[in-house]
């Protein structure tokens, strides 16, 4: 579609200012399909949203953490349901139940690897964390709260216990 000037779109070089790469990095990302234009200008001058500079954070942000850019292409290609994650979560509960457990009887040499590889993880979750926290909203609904699921634990702290003396 052809866009006037204007109208809230940016330019590439507009978007590769704000997101802090060249536009060399908006070109070679939206040929790898890891961003999509918005629309063009009547002078054939792509333009994007405001969301691309949000997902230039989140790609650099990802290959910053070694997950390839194939990588992040193909998760954002597809569109895993509410379900699915929850079942890649719960099975990494698992994991990380049973790495705690392998820990505990593992060698030192494998103690130190077990300790890298963990740390990796914890850097991704974190990675994760932040990139959901800055990825804006699909709607303005505000978000389901989700069922709470009995295989995972709760991070709700219990409430406190009244004062039997009623505070005097």
């Amino acid at each position: 579609m052809v866009y006037p000037m204007g109208g809230g779109l940016l330019k590439i070089g507009e978007v590769a200012a704000r997101a802090g790469v060249s536009t060399r990095t908006v070109d070679f990302y939206t040929g790898l399909g890891l961003l999509t234009p918005a629309g063009r200008t009547g002078g054939n001058f792509r333009l994007y949203d405001e969301a691309a500079v949000a997902r230039i954070a989140a790609i650099r942000r990802l290959e910053s953490s070694g997950v390839s850019l194939d990588d992040i292409a193909q998760a954002l290609r597809s569109t895993p349901v509410e379900q699915d994650v929850a079942t890649l979560l719960r099975q990494f509960r698992q994991d990380l139940d049973d790495l705690y457990s392998a820990s505990r009887t593992a060698e030192p040499d494998a103690q130190g690897l077990l300790a890298a590889i963990t740390a990796r993880a914890h850097e991704l979750i974190a990675t994760a964390l932040q990139i959901a926290a800055d990825t804006p909203a699909k709607s303005s609904r505000p978000p389901a709260t989700p069922s709470r699921d009995p295989a995972m634990p709760s991070r709700t702290p219990a409430a406190p216990k009244p004062d039997p003396s009623g505070g005097r």
